[in-house]
């Protein structure tokens, strides 16, 4: 895994540079790793053929690599065999917010911009650890209790990786941006906070008696938000690279 040497932002240039609101705009590393790592879903986009497109998939990331997986029979993974330029979005709602007036409505939010250029992770050795990292990453140790994968599984998905050549990270978090004049309006105003929080867990049927949930499924207790769980999550992870 190749690391940034000694950077810790990533370049700003014509195409991942905030076009507007620039003072919610970050490039460092540290902020955009953090909402990468702080979600379990992304979005990747590029175009076949002059036609755009945009896949949901989950991601998990290696120092300044970022890694998804898919079907074999997925249009997106086939094109990108020989190296694709994509573009990979994360983004959080954090809050609604609501102002006096419709163009001062707003969001509370976090999002990232990575670009780079992806390509299929062809060699078994690199396929086989990747297969085991999308599960240690999310369920630390996990890996090695589980059955092996069969072959037939092992070809019908395919694992994709991107070095981060440029990357953007934008947010919002603050209150109501009401006009001064607006605010004497008799309207209520403020913020509605947005969380994902973890429900209880829900046994399979088909779990033997006795058995217990492992301990690194502590990380998903009830009640916690997801975004904190998942960032412990990467923490863990990042000890055995």
């Amino acid at each position: 895994m190749d690391k940034m040497a000694g950077q810790t932002t990533f370049p700003v240039t014509p195409r991942n540079r905030a076009k507007r609101l620039h003072e919610r705009a970050a490039y460092d590393q540290e902020a955009i790793y953090a909402i990468l790592d702080s979600s379990f879903l992304c979005h990747v986009s590029y175009v076949i053929d002059g036609q755009p497109y945009c896949t949901p998939t989950i991601h998990w990331r290696e120092g300044d690599w970022l890694y998804w997986h898919g079907s074999s029979a997925s249009r997106m993974l086939k094109s990108q065999r020989e190296g694709v330029r994509v573009c990979l979005t994360v983004s959080h709602l954090d809050g609604l917010v609501l102002a006096r007036s419709g163009f001062n409505h707003s969001a509370n939010y976090r999002s990232a911009m990575c670009f780079g250029t992806a390509a299929i992770i062809d060699d078994p050795q690199d396929k086989a650890r990747a297969l085991a990292a999308v599960i240690d990453r999310f369920y630390p140790g996990r890996s090695a209790a589980l059955r092996e994968n069969h072959g037939q599984e092992v070809k019908a998905t395919m694992v994709i990786g991107m070095r981060i050549e440029e990357a953007s990270a934008k947010s919002r978090a603050k209150g109501v941006g009401d006009d001064e004049e607006d605010m004497t309006i008799p309207l209520w105003a403020g913020v509605i906070p947005v969380r994902t929080v973890i429900g209880a867990a829900e046994i399979s049927p088909h779990v033997p008696p006795g058995v217990s949930a492992p301990d690194y499924l502590q990380i998903y207790s009830e009640g916690r938000t997801l975004d904190d769980a998942l960032r412990q999550a990467q923490s863990a992870y990042e000890e055995t690279l």
